[in-house]
């Protein structure tokens, strides 16, 4: 069976070690999510399950949502991802995915949007060095040359603009604590985007 949930970003503390470490985690409010869909390679090409998650207001929902949460006679939901899996018929329509999936020691990626950090010059977004800040010059946090001796500017050339609010994962997780009475999921460190964001959990394949 996958291992795999939606969740939200809760924000960050730290637990104790029974040693007396401290280790800084990452909270994350996991499910439940309701199966929507299985697909198959006899259907649709491929193995997957269509997962929900948090329950919406029916009148916000548009008619065409309505229809595909009817036909799975499961309530409408705001968030719907897949999942791969090797056996979708271990898996039926309205079952509920829990945070118990996961258990301390278990490693997961973690995918959400990262915090955007709005329009920035070269050297905060690519680390660029500035010039000399004296003796008149007037070059101080400037781009640098664009261009290979006045020929074409190449595609890819890091320059300023949007810096931040792309799909980010952090890999290898240490899942450190689960609570399956408040659906909550303790990992490991940091985690891509701002708080109340919408994470994909996925246990990491061995």
């Amino acid at each position: 069976m996958v291992k795999g949930i939606l969740g939200r970003k809760l924000g960050m503390t730290q637990v104790f070690k029974e040693d007396g470490r401290v280790i800084p985690v990452t909270v994350l409010e996991a499910g439940p999510c309701t199966v929507v869909q299985k697909k198959t390679i006899a259907t649709d090409g491929y193995n997957s399950i269509q997962v929900g998650f948090d329950e919406a207001n029916r009148a916000k929902v548009n008619k065409p949502r309505q229809g595909h949460f009817a036909r799975a006679g499961v309530e409408p939901q705001k968030h719907l991802r897949e999942f791969r899996v090797n056996n979708p018929e271990e898996y039926e329509v309205g079952q509920v995915i829990k945070v118990d999936v996961f258990a301390p020691g278990d490693k997961v990626h973690v995918t959400s949007i990262s915090r955007g950090k709005g329009f920035a010059g070269s050297i905060k977004r690519w680390g660029f060095g500035r010039g000399p800040m004296t003796h008149g010059s007037k070059y101080h946090r400037g781009t640098g040359t664009l261009t290979s001796a006045g020929a074409r500017l190449f595609p890819g050339r890091k320059m300023p603009g949007r810096m931040g609010g792309k799909r980010v994962t952090t890999r290898n997780l240490e899942v450190v604590r689960v609570d399956p009475e408040r659906n909550f999921l303790l990992v490991k460190g940091a985690v891509p985007g701002v708080k109340g964001a919408l994470v994909t959990i996925r246990g990491a394949v061995r």
